[in-house]
């Protein structure tokens, strides 16, 4: 399998877009900040959407975008963090803004912005170029970075905001930040597991470490192990099943892994 070089690309590019999920998930599902995820994950096939129809390269439009976005939640949400009515709002205007782009896109004469807007959708990690899979994984050590080095102040301003302000701590500039490396990790998962089941990938693993641990540093380990060893699974299960598309196994095993911690933490709290 290792011998193809479609399928090392997506390795290289799958294990790090995962590790930072996982990451950045943890804290995803500890802030409750879940379907702020979601809101972003609809605003980067937008994104790959108007790229299409503006000519554009698919990655400029879902990162500007996603970016653009992830700083209106935090400017318009308490503290930097998005709240239901921000995010709202954004839902509302991704179908909006969606459905007159997809009308236009289909109006046009060239396949290949339709091609686009299903890669958008489900992911196309398998077409990756060696290049493009240094460039996923370099974004994503960078947001892994991120997320550690602000992993104690932004702990602290998660669990007891008025307690990290006391101490100096600035939690709106952190709500902020926080969303940004959400955005980007948005960003490079959509060519992973597209916009439609990028969810799956941040929530499920941060859920299961979240049933299996309350520690903070070991949680976010287990995070970002399970979300590595589905992309991992994924990957090789879609290419021994070639009917199979990988974004479809990858988070088929991270729902699994999630169902799994769940039941086992449900079994021994009846014991």
């Amino acid at each position: 399998m290792l011998e193809h070089e479609f399928v090392r690309n997506a390795y290289l590019a799958g294990t790090f877009i995962a590790l930072a999920c996982g990451a950045v998930g943890w804290f995803v599902v500890l802030r409750a900040q879940v379907f702020a995820g979601d809101a972003l994950s609809h605003v980067a096939f937008v994104g790959a959407i108007a790229a299409a129809v503006l000519g554009l390269d698919e990655r400029i439009g879902v990162l500007v975008l996603t970016l653009a976005v992830a700083a209106g939640l935090a400017t318009l949400g308490r503290r930097g963090q998005a709240d239901d009515v921000a995010i709202g709002i954004v839902f509302a205007w991704t179908l909006g803004i969606g459905i007159l782009l997809i009308t236009l896109l289909a109006s046009s004469a060239g396949g290949e912005q339709g091609i686009t807007a299903v890669n958008a959708l489900f992911g196309s990690i398998y077409s990756l170029t060696a290049s493009a899979a240094r460039l996923a994984a370099a974004v994503a050590l960078a947001v892994i970075a991120g997320v550690l080095i602000a992993f104690r102040p932004l702990l602290l301003s998660t669990l007891d905001a008025e307690l990290a302000v006391v101490r100096g701590v600035p939690v709106r500039l952190l709500g902020g930040l926080f969303l940004a490396l959400l955005a980007l990790v948005t960003a490079e998962s959509t060519q992973a597991v597209g916009a439609l089941l990028l969810l799956g990938l941040l929530a499920a693993p941060a859920g299961a470490a979240h049933e299996l641990t309350a520690s903070p540093l070991r949680g976010l380990a287990l995070s970002a192990l399970f979300a590595a060893l589905a992309m991992w699974g994924g990957l090789a299960l879609s290419y021994a099943v070639g009917s199979l598309p990988p974004s479809s196994a990858i988070v088929g095993l991270a729902a699994s892994g999630y169902l799994m911690a769940t039941l086992r933490t449900r079994w021994r709290s009846d014991e």
